[in-house]
């Protein structure tokens, strides 16, 4: 059994996809493909499946495999011919192109097929051998798929537990006493932090540090590993543990929502990071933290600004909360990190299975690695 070196378009030819405005679809069971994948229904089919679809043009890049019948939008280009190759493989195929070296090539914007065509290609020419290498992938894009269910599933149920918990709807073993509506401005202080812009964080530094833009983009409800380092050069503003760290200033107001309890001490906080300091017989800082996140409502209604937005100290201490003893606090923020714990761990097994796809596909889609088939003749 060899490879062969061929253009793209000898192994499957990509034919643009049909007009189909949405006041001309009815109401049916047929998927309707566009550049981002399935975005609508339909009553009738224009193309049998099975089939691959990719973008045109609006998103590049990504690849679609229908198993039935579909109508692809004309935003799409869709394999009319697989010239007697697997489907499963040439939809694996088609995501080693390089679709970014294709945009804009023949002067309009999006990919051109012709330009596609012209890709050069490596493939078995045994189908047989095509159909183990799809069916290896498939079973690498399962166990992905699979684990994006468990994570959708366990977030599920993370947000029901939060909704009870945080709200006294649903009460812990052994937790009676009542709960108390109060202002963060009646428990806690507030302050600033200071400096540290993005070019003075180093993985080197003699202070461990946060950024305000580290609390969108990298940190949860609790802190418990910091992420960036630098060397203090002025005055600096240190953490103390279960402080309660926000952003300040955002482009959209909804990025201001976001609250994350640090757990150690000392730590740099940069300026932008408005610091909540609970009294510690009235509130627990990841409590507190998960509280402000579960009630983004309510910050939005305090943030100020059109085009920058902005949250001030002033208005968050007319921030109110419900509250039960710090006990209870502590053993809700428990639970809720428990849950947080598990779906960070399928996080990283969720990356690793990534990984390990991407590297079975350099390999297997190249020859470099070859998988034991039987002859079918081809």
């Amino acid at each position: 059994m060899r490879w062969r070196k061929t253009s793209l378009g000898s192994v499957a030819t990509l034919q643009r996809g049909f007009d189909l405005p949405a006041r001309n679809r009815r109401p049916g069971r047929v998927p309707v493909v566009s550049s981002s994948g399935v975005s609508g229904w339909h009553n009738k089919a224009v193309v049998a499946g099975p089939g691959v679809v990719t973008g045109r043009y609006g998103t590049i890049g990504e690849v679609f495999f229908q198993s039935s019948g579909f109508w692809p939008l004309n935003t799409t280009l869709w394999v009319s011919d697989f010239h007697g190759n697997s489907p499963r493989f040439i939809y694996y195929l088609l995501q080693r192109v390089d679709y970014d070296a294709h945009k804009g090539k023949s002067g309009v914007p999006g990919v051109n097929r012709n330009d596609l065509h012209n890709e050069s290609v490596l493939l078995p020419t045994s189908t047989a051998e095509q159909c183990a290498i799809a069916d290896a992938l498939d079973d690498a894009s399962q166990m992905i798929s699979t684990l994006e269910r468990l994570i959708a599933k366990k977030q599920a149920i993370k947000q029901g537990m939060m909704q009870q918990l945080l709200t006294g709807s649903t009460r812990l073993p052994g937790f009676n006493q009542a709960w108390v509506h109060v202002t963060l401005g009646e428990i806690a202080s507030f302050s600033k932090g200071s400096g540290l812009p993005k070019s003075a964080l180093t993985s080197t530094g003699s202070t461990e540090s946060v950024h305000y833009g580290e609390l969108f983009t990298f940190y949860g409800a609790e802190i418990t590993e910091v992420k960036s380092r630098t060397t203090p050069n002025g005055r600096v503003v240190l953490s103390e543990a279960l402080d309660v760290l926000m952003p300040t200033s955002d482009v959209t107001p909804r990025g201001l929502a976001k609250a994350s309890a640090i757990g150690a001490a000392g730590v740099a906080l940069g300026g932008d990071i408005l610091v909540i300091r609970a009294d510690s017989e009235r509130g627990y800082g990841p409590f507190l933290a998960r509280a402000i996140r579960q009630n983004a409502d309510q910050v939005l209604q305090l943030v100020r600004g059109s085009t920058v937005y902005h949250l001030y100290a002033a208005d968050m201490r007319n921030f109110t909360i419900a509250l039960p003893a710090v006990s209870e606090q502590q053993a809700i923020s428990k639970v809720l990190r428990d849950v947080e714990i598990e779906i960070e761990v399928l996080h990283s097994r969720l990356e690793k299975a990534r990984d390990i796809k991407t590297g079975m596909m350099q390999q297997l889609l190249t020859g470099r690695t070859r998988l034991p088939v039987e002859e079918d003749g081809s």
